[in-house]
C-alpha cells in the first residue's frame, strides 16, 4: 500500500515539474515572438464603408 502512495506522489511531482517547465517555455515563446505586421493606416478623414479585400471575398462567396 505504501508503494502505491509513493507512486502517486512521484507521478504528481513529475506532472507538476513538467507543467512548470511547459509554462516557462510558453512564456519564453511569447516574449521572443515577433510582433504582428502593422496594417497600413488609412488616410485620416476617411470614414464609412470601405470595400476591402475581405469584403470582396465575402461578396464573391455570397454571390452578390
Amino acid at each position: 500500500m505504501k508503494k502505491d502512495t509513493d507512486k502517486a506522489r512521484e507521478s504528481r511531482r513529475s506532472f507538476l515539474r513538467f507543467a512548470g517547465v511547459g509554462t516557462l517555455a510558453a512564456g519564453a515563446a511569447v516574449v521572443t515572438a515577433e510582433p504582428a505586421a502593422a496594417v497600413e493606416a488609412e488616410a485620416e478623414g476617411t470614414s464609412g464603408y470601405r470595400e476591402t479585400a475581405h469584403v470582396k471575398t465575402y461578396y464573391k462567396l455570397a454571390r452578390f
